[in-house]
């Protein structure tokens, strides 16, 4: 059994935890309604940019005159993954279930016979990746230093990317992110943003929209799908800062409980040992009493 300074020990040892893990939580929750109003504002302007395209591609139809970023290269073989975690951890499942869709990606296109590539956006992405497939990470990207997420750096991603594409360094490139519903919930997903995914438009949609574009549709799409794959970064960032946040919050608030929990648990310990040491001292004083 271990004594009473070891008891004592323990229990501050505890506490000083529990002071970190609530500050932790308060700390998460006053930046999470900050990332989750970004987050929400970021989906509608997404949304409608999928709208545009949707219609700009229809208008102009599959045939050889539709943009590379649309047709895409005509080959499926070089897939590139951007995974994009946080640069912490102690957020509970966020980073892990990113990073266990994107292995689960892996294995499937490997078993088919793909090559694979692999861009990380965030230190845990890496660390989680790197165990398995440290061969196929060509670029880490780190955002440690980047104080406010802006849609500069989410730009500067795509432009690299577009680079990359045009270069044929690759055939299609999936993004990984998880994106936000609660504190509680956080949704993995992988999106495909090279060659762009269209979304089929309902009928409603085509019955009341009629659009007329001027210049023709392919100068605008020469515009627009380069900033499609910078915005659709940007929201993934987005949606992972929120996502973050409110895992963070719910993760400290459980070791918080816990920490409470073991508290209560070492308190009664250490009171049950103090009283059984009084009672032997005790029991040992009228004995010797009683001796004499």
């Amino acid at each position: 059994m271990p004594s009473l300074k070891d008891l004592r020990n323990r229990i501050a040892s505890v506490k000083a935890t529990q002071k970190i893990t609530k500050a932790m939580q308060m700390v998460a929750a006053a930046k999470l309604r900050r990332a989750q109003l970004a987050a929400e504002a970021a989906r509608p302007f997404a949304e409608r940019m999928d709208r545009v395209l949707a219609n700009l591609a229809e208008s102009i139809g599959p045939g050889d005159g539709a943009p590379a970023l649309i047709a895409g290269t005509g080959k499926d073989q070089t897939h590139l993954l951007i995974v994009a975690t946080a640069e912490r951890g102690l957020c509970g499942g966020f980073n892990s279930s990113i990073a266990r869709l994107a292995r689960e990606h892996i294995q499937s296109l490997l078993s088919q016979g793909k090559t694979v590539k692999i861009i990380c956006i965030g230190k845990k992405g890496n660390d989680a990746l790197r165990r398995l497939y440290a061969d196929m990470i060509i670029e880490v990207i780190d955002l440690r230093e980047v104080k406010a997420l802006t849609f500069d750096v989410a730009d500067k991603i795509g432009k690299k990317l577009i680079a990359m594409f045009e270069a044929g360094e690759f055939d299609v490139a999936t993004l990984f992110y998880s994106r936000f519903r609660s504190v509680i919930s956080q949704i993995p997903t992988a999106q495909q943003i090279i060659p762009a995914v269209i979304p089929v438009r309902s009928d409603e949609i085509v019955a009341d929209a009629v659009y007329s574009y001027e210049p023709n549709e392919e100068e605008i799409l020469e515009t627009l799908l380069p900033r499609n794959v910078s915005v659709q970064v940007f929201r993934a960032l987005l949606e992972n800062g929120a996502s973050e946040q409110g895992a963070r919050m719910s993760a400290m608030d459980n070791a918080t409980r816990n920490a409470g929990e073991m508290i209560k648990k070492q308190t009664l310990l250490y009171n049950r040992s103090r009283q059984a040491i009084i009672t032997k001292e005790l029991i040992e004083i009228i004995s010797g009493a009683e001796a004499i």
